[in-house]
């Protein structure tokens, strides 16, 4: 889970690299999750659901073309940026 919110003004282009993100990732090897969500209350702040069938495939994930341009222009559009690795217990 990674947890996103816009630098003020930065909203739409942060929001149109997160899509971007989308379709590429999830035709990876071991994607089996990646949902983009907007707050419904919050404007500018968004979630990353991501599922890996492993670590290792998230690992490989973060050294595509798409996720190092990605991983270049993010600091010009976040606030603020938490993730946290879960497993599933139930």
């Amino acid at each position: 889970m990674v947890l996103l919110r816009a630098k003020e003004g930065q909203q739409l282009l942060l929001e149109a690299e997160l899509r971007a993100l989308i379709g590429p990732t999830r035709k990876e090897e071991g994607c089996l999750r990646y949902d983009l969500h907007a707050a419904a209350d919050q404007t500018g702040c968004y979630l990353l659901h991501e599922v890996w069938a492993s670590r290792e495939d998230h690992g490989t994930h973060t050294r595509t073309p798409h996720f190092l341009r990605w991983n270049a222009r993010k600091d010009a559009l976040l606030s603020s940026r938490e993730s946290a690795f879960y497993h599933q217990i139930a």
